[in-house]
């Protein structure tokens, strides 16, 4: 892995607002000069740069570029260079606040702490539902005794859509209301439903800092240790958690490794490679994955290698609950693993997304230092593709699993017990010696959103500064 960097691609300092922006109403920004800024960064860093006519003929350097900018706002120029949005590049984006992001890069957002999924109640219909996938410790959630395996259909009041639930679900506080599952007395869940109730509970958010190293068992199976690792997100300042959780399974003589990544929709790629080197160790200092840039920058192409300075189980074999909500950096560190070992995957297709994007900012090298005070808008674009040492990507359609399972809501059971059902599943495939079985017994339900949808940065695997 390279050391240091040929520019400066993501600083996660958190400045002071007073200190850095007093000045910001005295000084405006006019929307051209900001636009200058986006176009300079798509043009110099974005992946697909190639595919986007306007960024192939530098407009910058044509005699109507001042034109060209004042014809757009700076998120209308910034999709305007998006590749093939709704089957490519489904996940640049632009913000005018990066303070916002870096805080959620540093691990820091606000929170009521309810941690959910989003259905459909039948494929032709606009109104969802939402269950609860996990509670955050010491939030509001928690205060109100919500619990895994709730389930809501209102907030205020208002029945959740595919249009509104953003809105509604997105704001500070609300009233959410409660529904109920009803099984109607048959072990099938075709005739399932899920039913409006009375009772709600009130939430509000906080400020919160994650760690998402969530839960960690030693568990039993055939006089066999098996380690269970709920991991829900790639966060650089929790990496010594992370390797605290491994130094218990070495103590505990773990032979097996259940690595929960159902709900981690990824983060950062550095933490992704220490990962993979805790899974592993007999790999010490070969190429863990790579990223790819554009023409124009490759020279920051990065080989991200094991590492030699964690805590290692030297598997050969790792078990990996995955399914829509695994994205990016998740899908990352089961790929690269796939090149090593044998990755058994349980669960369903993973996102598909095996890009990496930064932070750039309104700066002569586009890095934080110098940023252009006078404003706080910053892009977060793709810049580079994500392969494993036999430069395979993952599929634009995800990873396809080896054993095929979807959670029941009716069902879901207690994270980190034995009995919970897609647990269950992993521990029985130990038990029975590691003889696959494609097979599943609940119907595979397509999920309109999650909790993760609602981030300033979601589905992300991002590059943090060296």
């Amino acid at each position: 892995m390279k050391k240091t960097s040929k520019i400066a691609l993501l600083l996660l300092v958190i400045f002071s607002i007073t200190s850095c922006f007093e000045d910001r109403d005295d000084n405006p920004v006019s929307t051209k000069d900001i636009n200058d800024f986006v176009y300079r960064a798509m043009h110099d860093f974005y992946v697909y740069r190639d595919e986007v006519q306007d960024l192939i003929t530098n407009k910058a350097l044509s005699a109507d570029y001042n034109s060209y900018l004042n014809g757009f706002q700076p998120e209308t120029l910034f999709e305007s260079l998006i590749y093939n949005r709704t089957t490519v590049d489904r996940f640049s984006w632009i913000t005018n606040d990066y303070l916002a992001l870096e805080q959620q890069l540093a691990g820091v957002s606000t929170t009521n702490g309810m941690q959910f999924g989003l259905r459909r109640y039948n494929s032709t219909s606009d109104n969802i539902y939402g269950y609860v996938r996990y509670i955050l410790p010491s939030t509001s959630a928690e205060s109100v005794n919500l619990q895994r395996g709730n389930l809501f259909y209102a907030v205020n009041g208002t029945q959740l859509t595919i249009n509104n639930w953003r809105s509604l679900l997105g704001q500070d506080s609300f009233t959410l209301n409660l529904a109920t599952y009803n099984d109607n007395g048959t072990e099938t869940i075709d005739d399932d439903t899920v039913e409006n109730s009375t009772e709600t509970v009130a939430l509000s958010k906080a400020p919160y800092t994650e760690n998402p190293v969530f839960k960690t068992e030693i568990l039993t199976v055939e006089s066999q240790n098996v380690g269970y690792l709920m991991y829900n997100g790639f966060t650089a300042n929790f990496n010594d958690q992370l390797n605290a959780a491994f130094a218990t399974f070495q103590a505990n003589n773990v032979q097996h490794l259940i690595l929960d990544l159902r709900y981690n929709s990824g983060g950062s790629v550095n933490s992704a490679s220490l990962l993979g080197s805790m899974v592993t160790g007999q790999f010490g200092n070969q190429v863990f994955s790579k990223l790819v840039y554009n023409n124009l920058q490759q020279s920051n192409n990065t080989n991200f290698n094991f590492s030699t300075d964690v805590n290692s189980l030297n598997l050969e074999t790792v078990y990996v609950l995955a399914t829509p909500g695994t994205a990016s950096a998740s899908e990352m560190v089961i790929n690269s693993l796939d090149a090593y070992i044998n990755v058994i995957h349980i669960g369903t297709n993973t996102t598909g997304k095996s890009q990496a994007s930064v932070t750039l900012y309104d700066s002569p090298n586009f890095g934080r230092t110098n940023a252009n005070p006078n404003h706080t808008y910053a892009l977060q674009p793709l810049v580079a593709l994500s392969v494993n040492k036999d430069n395979d990507d993952v599929p634009a359609d995800g990873l396809i699993p080896d054993i095929l399972f979807t959670e029941n809501i009716g069902n879901l059971g207690v994270l980190g017990n034995e009995n919970e059902p897609f647990l269950a599943v992993a521990l029985m495939h130990i038990a029975d010696n590691n003889r696959i079985q494609l097979n599943t017994t609940n119907e595979i339900i397509q999920e309109v959103g999650d909790n993760n949808d609602l981030m300033p940065l979601p589905k992300a695997m991002y590059i943090d500064s060296k």
